[in-house]
């Protein structure tokens, strides 16, 4: 592994723990996180569909 790999790996995880920090402070249930997380799922899974059309 290279060092730029490695690199990005520790920038990827870093954003995840940021991102998962911020989402627990707003206090949610886990049905109400899991919702939201399939809901952008499907956003972003739309988009790659419709941008796939037009490539």
């Amino acid at each position: 592994m290279t060092n730029m790999a490695t690199i990005s790996i520790v920038a990827l995880i870093a954003w995840l723990f940021f991102a998962g920090s911020a989402l627990a402070s707003f206090k949610l249930g886990w049905s109400k996180m899991i919702q939201m997380a399939l809901i952008w799922v499907a956003i972003f899974g739309g988009g790659f569909v419709i941008a796939s059309f037009f490539m």
